[in-house]
């Protein structure tokens, strides 16, 4: 083998070997996390605890990895918590009568009777010509209901079965209609079992009065009971994650501060209250990423009075989700401070959650904190295959023991500045490197150097 030989295979060893060139292990990073599940796999969600974003080296924890028994890092993604939207119903019991009129006939024509708040008393057919009448429909009184109209749940009698199609208008003075499409309820009865579809769907405006006019049959059946359904629902925001107690360092009078180990969203800050008779005008700063100086955050009032014979409490200012390292707490003295005591303050921010497809054995655990972590997170939709948003709440579910939060609090409350023993390894790994190829390429210049003598 001749010299430039060597030195191409001294160089390649070099490279192979590496840290980019082995595969990853727990042991490469700062904190090893046994997880524990529960539930029906083999994908699960782990909510991540305020402890653990808090050992993170980056805030989007890029540098989370799992690893099962074996030491494989598994598929992953992280996704915002899920918070399912809240549904709060309101149902009320309707009048009904009967439309009466020609099989033939568009819409039956109707005389009625209304009290002086505009409820139906009665609601007589107009009989035209000898034609046979049969039961067209109902009309629905709705105005007792003044609520948007979601849903309408219908019961009829039960010999009648099958599929039941009609139409549905809406109307406020029972003269002019709007047409709000179809609806189809259905009663079927196999070998002793039953199967119901009594609600419709409406489409979420107001009306006083609701027209159904059946279809094929066109003998509506006889209603049991008719029930309008009005639905609120909230918006699905992601819970809040919250630290644990953090001590400020005091500064000039009236003034304390604290240093998180990375900047994070943080949507709201908590300051312990712990003496009654407490008020305090109080305004926040912080040092934004990059920035040297203090900007303000915002003004609030701290206080824990008595009213009605127990404490009134507001201990929380909201924020505005930007990244924040180092917060300021100045407290106006003319409340008479926050008493003897360095006070606490609780640090919240939109949790993040961690989805992963469990492959080999238990147990498993999470790694992260490593400076020099790059993301691996799939996309949920890449990681499990055929993915909607309402499957995520089905998964199976992953925990962190209970007394690990607040052992990587206490460990982290300090944590400042950069792994130097991880630096240092890079910078005398990448130095070889550099000496090697110095090396390979000083030998390949000699020969050409001789043949020029």
């Amino acid at each position: 083998m001749n010299k430039s030989s060597w030195c191409y295979c001294l160089l390649l060893s070099a490279l192979l070997g590496a840290p980019w060139a082995l595969a990853e292990q727990a042991a490469d990073y700062s904190e090893q996390v046994p997880l524990q599940l529960s539930g029906t796999g083999p994908w699960y969600r782990l909510e991540v605890p305020m402890a653990l974003q808090l050992a993170a080296r980056h805030a989007d924890l890029r540098d989370l990895r799992v690893f099962n028994a074996e030491g494989e890092a598994l598929a992953y993604a992280l996704t915002p918590a899920s918070a399912l939207p809240t549904e709060k119903r309101q149902e009320a019991a309707l009048k009904w009568f009967p439309l009466l009129g020609a099989a033939d006939q568009a819409a039956p024509a109707i005389r009625v009777q209304r009290s002086t708040t505009g409820t139906l008393v009665e609601v007589t057919p107009e009989v035209q010509g000898a034609a046979e009448q049969v039961r067209r429909g109902w009309l629905l009184d709705v105005s007792t209901f003044d609520q948007p109209l979601h849903r309408l749940r219908l019961d009829w009698s039960s010999e009648a079965e099958g599929f039941q199609r009609f139409s549905i208008e809406a109307s406020d003075d029972l003269q002019h209609w709007s047409n709000w499409g179809e609806g189809q309820i259905a009663r079927l009865s196999f070998a002793n079992e039953r199967i119901d579809q009594r609600e419709v769907e409406l489409p979420g405006t107001k009306a006083r009065y609701l027209r159904l006019l059946w279809l094929a049959p066109q003998q509506a059946p006889a209603l049991v009971s008719a029930h309008a359904v009005s639905i609120e629902r909230s918006a699905a925001v992601p819970p809040l994650v919250w630290s644990q107690a953090l001590t400020g360092q005091p500064g000039k009078p009236g003034e304390f501060s604290w240093e998180l180990p990375l900047s994070l969203p943080l949507e709201r800050i908590k300051v312990a209250l712990p003496q009654a008779n407490t008020l305090a005008p109080v305004s926040l700063s912080a040092r934004l990423q990059g920035s040297p100086q203090w900007q303000p955050l915002g003004r609030g009032l701290l206080y824990r009075l008595p009213q009605d014979g127990k404490d009134v409490l507001h201990d929380e200012i909201e924020l505005s989700g930007y990244p924040i390292q180092q917060l300021r707490l100045q407290v106006d003295p003319r409340g008479g401070g926050l008493g003897t005591q360095q006070p606490q303050l609780q640090v919240a921010m939109r949790a993040t959650q961690v989805v992963f497809l469990a492959r080999g054995s238990a147990p498993y655990q999470l790694a992260l904190g490593q400076l020099a972590g790059q993301s691996a997170a799939l996309p949920l939709g890449t990681l499990i295959p055929g993915y909607e948003p309402a499957r995520l709440a089905t998964l199976g579910v992953a925990t962190v023991p209970a007394e690990l939060p607040q052992r990587l609090e206490h460990e982290v409350a300090a944590q400042v500045g950069s792994d130097w023993q991880r630096i240092g390894l890079w910078a005398v790994l990448l130095a070889g490197v550099a000496l090697l190829g110095g090396m390979a390429f000083s030998l390949l210049r000699k020969p050409n150097a001789a043949q020029g003598d």
